[in-house]
């Protein structure tokens, strides 16, 4: 795949590379990733940036002790290693593994950085990317801290739903990805599950949470009922 087929099949990339330096165009370089692919490892050393035209991936912290806890998930557009060059940093902080196939449009970090000083476009839609990230981070953080598991695991089910727009369904995550993606430990999701389950918020199938329409609306009206308790 050329760029030119890249622009092609991705136009919202266009407006990121209109002031795109003309050398760039024979340096830069394409790679797609099959799903469950590490793009790059926490302390590794960064010597790229990449633009995610395709696909989804998932920003991960890794601990010595072996948990694994998600930060966010991000859609195209999205970058691969702008924070840790704009931080001035020479190794990655975080782990970033596909959830889908992903397509990636590939920098040296030097080019990256003589661009951005160049473009004063790119470096605002780079910038506005990462203020992004950092607004939804810092408004979604305290709800791990204030809110019960159990109002954590039943708004993470309702917003999956909603996400796939379905009034019913099952949530497709085992208990090791549900412990990654909302930071609730294994044991007291368990114990959470069985809480929900009892007081009939959900159900289960084949071993994984489902809801069907009228648990939907109950659970709705539990997540308000919490929230308005709270405030």
């Amino acid at each position: 795949m050329t760029l030119d087929d890249l622009l092609s099949k991705y136009p919202d990339l266009s407006d990121y590379m209109k002031y795109m330096p003309e050398e760039l165009k024979t340096r830069c370089w394409i790679r797609v990733y099959p799903k469950g692919t590490i793009i790059h490892q926490k302390d590794e050393v960064l010597e790229y940036f990449g633009i995610v035209c395709d696909g989804s991936h998932r920003v991960i912290n890794e601990f010595e002790n072996g948990n694994i806890y998600m930060i966010e998930r991000n859609d195209p557009i999205d970058f691969v290693g702008e924070v840790t060059i704009l931080a001035g940093k020479e190794k990655t902080s975080v782990t970033i593994e596909t959830l889908t196939e992903c397509t990636v449009l590939y920098f040296s970090r030097k080019d990256f950085e003589d661009w951005i000083a160049r473009d004063i476009h790119f470096l605002r839609l780079v910038s506005r990317k990462v203020a992004y990230k950092l607004y939804r981070s810092s408004y979604n953080r305290g709800s791990k801290l204030f809110y019960p598991p159990q109002y954590l695991l039943l708004d993470y089910c309702v917003k999956y739903l909603d996400s796939a727009r379905q009034s019913f369904g099952i949530i497709p995550k085992t208990r090791q990805q549900l412990y990654e993606e909302i930071g609730i430990s294994v044991k007291t999701l368990n114990r959470t599950i069985q809480k929900l389950k009892t007081e009939n918020l959900i159900g289960i199938t084949k071993g994984k949470i489902s809801i069907d329409e009228e648990q939907l609306k109950e659970a709705r009206k539990y997540l308000e009922e919490k929230r308005h308790m709270n405030k």
